[in-house]
């Protein structure tokens, strides 16, 4: 179970990735009050969880639904975790998070609430963190596995929404040139669990 719990722990931190959230939250929100920054960081995590507990419990059910296998699925989310990976090596991802967080700066008010969007979706629990949730939900082996997994995204969320709240102080403390080292050292340990997923999904295809 500690095993269980550790790599499923590791490979969500990598992929929701709050440490890389918590610069674009806090440039996004630069002109708002203390108090409408903190609003905005406890519903971002909390419709991202909503989002997330949803596709854990039923997004078996939404595939059987639209006919994908399962196994179709794991090599999909891997590809699809390693292509990530691969933008957090070469730094293409914070790249486009910073454009991001600027093109809706420059169309939006300063104060724009934007817990929905762009945090809690697609950011927290986006198409990479959905996909990995199911992975990990699907490897589970009983009830006492998808708890195990449940309290990993649970932890996750937790310390992202620590991210956010001091997302200010923490990139005074960090630094650009910390943040970019430690954003490439996830992206190869993503990159090897990613390769895992479709080596999985192979060898139950074959």
């Amino acid at each position: 179970m500690t095993e269980l719990f550790i790599s499923a722990f590791v490979t969500l931190f990598v992929v929701i990735d709050p440490s890389g959230c918590a610069p674009i939250y806090a440039s996004l929100t630069s002109s708002a009050s203390a108090a409408h920054r903190r609003a905005m960081a406890v519903r971002a995590v909390g419709i991202a969880a909503v989002i997330l507990l949803i596709f854990a419990l039923w997004g078996k059910q939404l595939l059987g639904l639209l006919g994908i296998a399962l196994d179709s699925f794991r090599i999909a989310g891997g590809i699809m975790l390693f292509m990530i990976a691969m933008d957090m090596v070469f730094e293409k991802r914070t790249q486009r998070r910073e454009d991001r967080a600027q093109q809706i700066s420059a169309e939006a008010p300063p104060v724009e609430d934007v817990s929905v969007f762009p945090m809690a979706m697609p950011m927290i629990a986006g198409p990479g963190s959905i996909a990995t949730v199911m992975l990990l939900m699907s490897r589970a082996q009983g009830l006492p596995e998808r708890l195990v997994v449940m309290a990993a995204v649970t932890l996750t969320l937790v310390i992202m929404l620590a991210a956010l709240l001091a997302a200010g102080p923490l990139m005074t403390l960090l630094g650009k040139k910390i943040e970019a080292v430690i954003t490439r050292l996830l992206g190869v340990l993503l990159a090897a669990l990613a390769a895992q997923f479709v080596i999985d999904g192979l060898r139950a295809s074959f």
